[in-house]
C-alpha cells in the first residue's frame, strides 16, 4: 500500500546478474539546448562497462534517436507528425549509436545494436527469434543497445516511449533488475513539483489502481512517458519476475548506488505470476 513502507533488504539486489538499464532522452541531452550530454554519455559507458566487469550481463534501452535527429535537422521542437518523427528517427538513431559504439569501444566493449516493434512480440515466431538473439549476445559478451524501430513503426507512441519497451526486454531477456532513469526521483504519494507534502515511496510489493491515481505526466519537452507508462512497465517486469527499480537520471552514478543496496529510488518487487504471458499482454495493450 502507498501509506505503509515495506521492509526489504535492499542489499539483496547486489545480486543481480542480469540487469536493463533505460535511459530517458531527458537524462542524455543538455536541457537549456537540447544538444547530447556527452560527459554523461561517457560517463552512463563508463558504469555499465564496469557492471559487465563485474560479472552482470547488461542491457541498454536507449532513447534519444528522434530528439538527436530533431536537433541535426535543425527542429526547434518535437516532431508533431508521424513521418516527420521517423525521419528524425532515421538520422538521429544512426549518429546516436555511432556514439554510443566510439564510447562502448574505448573500454573495448562489444555492443550491438536492436531495432524492435510491437510486432517482434505479438508473432510468436519473431519473439522468439528475439529471445534467443539476446541470449546468444549475451552469452559472447556483448551489450545490446534496445530502441524501437521508429522509422518504421506506427506504433512508437503506443509503446509507451521505452519504458514498455524496457519492460518487454527484461521479459525477453530473463532479466532479474530493470533500472528506469528519468527526470524523477521516483514514485511520489503526489506531485513534488506542487505538493510541498509529496513523499517518495521507497519499495511497493504490487502495483494496484492506488498507484495509477498517484501518476502524472512527463513536463519534459524532451521525453514522452510519464509515470503512467513506468507503472506500465512494472507490471509486464514483476510479473516476469524481475525487480524493478525508478531513479533520477540527473547522475548515471545511481546505477552503482542501486546494485550496492543504496536506498534510492522506487523498488517494485518481483512476483513471478505463472499465468504471464508476454505476447498475451502487448496484444491486449494494441
Amino acid at each position: 500500500m502507498p501509506g505503509q513502507e515495506i521492509i526489504y533488504d535492499r542489499n539483496e539486489l547486489q545480486n543481480k546478474k542480469r540487469i536493463v538499464v533505460k535511459v530517458g532522452s531527458s537524462s542524455l541531452v543538455h536541457e537549456t539546448t537540447g544538444e547530447l550530454d556527452l560527459y554523461k554519455l561517457e560517463q552512463l559507458v563508463r558504469l555499465l562497462c564496469d557492471q559487465k566487469n563485474q560479472g552482470r550481463d547488461v542491457i541498454l534501452v536507449s532513447s534519444g534517436a528522434i530528439g538527436v535527429g530533431r536537433k541535426a535537422l535543425g527542429l526547434s521542437k518535437r516532431p508533431d507528425t508521424l513521418p516527420l518523427k521517423q525521419a528524425c528517427a532515421s538520422v538521429g538513431q544512426a549518429a546516436l549509436m555511432m556514439i554510443y559504439q566510439k564510447l562502448f569501444n574505448e573500454y573495448n566493449q562489444l555492443s550491438s545494436q536492436i531495432l524492435m516493434t510491437k510486432h517482434t512480440i505479438i508473432r510468436p515466431q519473431s519473439c522468439k527469434n528475439a529471445k534467443n538473439t539476446f541470449q546468444q549476445l549475451l552469452a559472447m559478451d556483448v551489450i545490446p543497445i534496445v530502441n524501437e524501430n521508429d522509422t518504421i513503426s506506427t506504433d512508437e507512441i503506443e509503446f509507451g516511449d521505452n519504458d514498455t519497451l524496457s519492460a518487454v526486454v527484461a521479459a525477453l531477456s530473463g532479466a532479474d533488475l530493470l533500472i528506469l532513469l528519468s527526470d524523477i526521483d521516483g514514485l511520489y504519494t503526489d506531485d513534488p513539483n506542487t505538493c510541498a507534502d509529496a513523499r517518495l515511496i521507497h519499495c511497493i510489493p504490487e502495483i494496484d489502481d492506488r498507484l495509477y491515481a498517484m501518476a502524472k505526466g512527463s513536463s519534459s519537452d524532451f521525453g514522452t512517458g510519464g509515470m503512467v507508462t513506468k507503472l506500465d512497465a512494472g507490471r509486464i517486469a514483476t510479473d516476469a519476475g524481475c525487480d524493478m527499480v525508478i531513479a533520477n537520471g540527473r547522475d548515471f552514478h545511481v546505477i552503482h548506488k542501486i546494485l550496492q543496496g543504496d536506498d534510492v529510488g522506487t523498488l517494485f518487487l518481483a512476483h513471478k505470476n505463472k499465468d504471464f504471458n508476454l505476447t498475451d499482454y502487448i496484444e491486449r495493450k494494441r
